[in-house]
């Protein structure tokens, strides 16, 4: 398998993660969505990573089909559950994922010319990810859900280090446990493999 990503993507990063957990390993591509390079939009031709080649020449695109087919491929372990806490799982994966998609939309808009930006629009993906912030410092525990490490505690894991990367630290003042969960995640290996370049 081939995986066609950028280091500082959050949505390649959550697929890399998810490889390692799994004792996968992809060959990891870098490519750069912006210039969409041939390579890229033959696989997917929105231009956008990750993208997943499969040994077949089958290629997936966006991260949630991603994870979800990486965790498809064998049970050690099973990063999204049967069940009622599958859904659990999936809705912290669409809260991290809209944490990610704020801090890149305001980042977008921030690198726009000065005359061409929206005040507005960028303090309504603020405003999105301090809500989201204080929705995740109110119901984060270790593990999210069930008992077991899933894919829930990888997207929040890698939202927050998006959030850092992009935007500082300052979170963590406001939201001391939640900074605190984030500890013991980004301690695991995977986290630690994956740690985007410093900006």
């Amino acid at each position: 398998m081939k995986l066609y990503m950028s280091p500082t993507s959050p949505y390649s990063r959550k697929a890399r993660v998810v490889a390692r957990e799994k004792g996968l390993a992809p060959e990891e591509i870098i490519v750069n969505p912006w210039e969409s390079p041939g390579e890229l939009v033959t696989r997917n031709p929105l231009s956008r990573i990750p993208v997943l080649e499969q040994d077949s020449g089958r290629c997936l695109f966006d991260s949630k089909v991603i994870v979800e087919y990486l965790d498809s491929l064998n049970d050690s372990p099973r990063l999204i559950p049967p069940g009622e806490d599958r859904f659990a799982v999936l809705s912290w994966q669409a809260l991290a994922d809209g944490i990610m998609d704020a801090v890149l939309a305001r980042m977008r808009e921030t690198q726009r010319p000065e005359t061409q930006r929206s005040e507005e629009w960028a303090q309504r993906q603020e405003a999105a990810l301090e809500r989201a912030l204080d929705v995740a410092a109110a119901d984060c525990a270790t593990p999210l859900v069930g008992k077991a490490f899933t894919l829930a505690d990888i997207a929040l894991g890698v939202a927050l280090e998006y959030v850092d990367l992009r935007y500082g630290s300052e979170w963590r003042a406001a939201h001391p446990g939640l900074a605190e969960w984030h500890e013991g995640v980004a301690a695991r290996e995977s986290f630690r493999a994956t740690a985007p370049p410093a900006q």
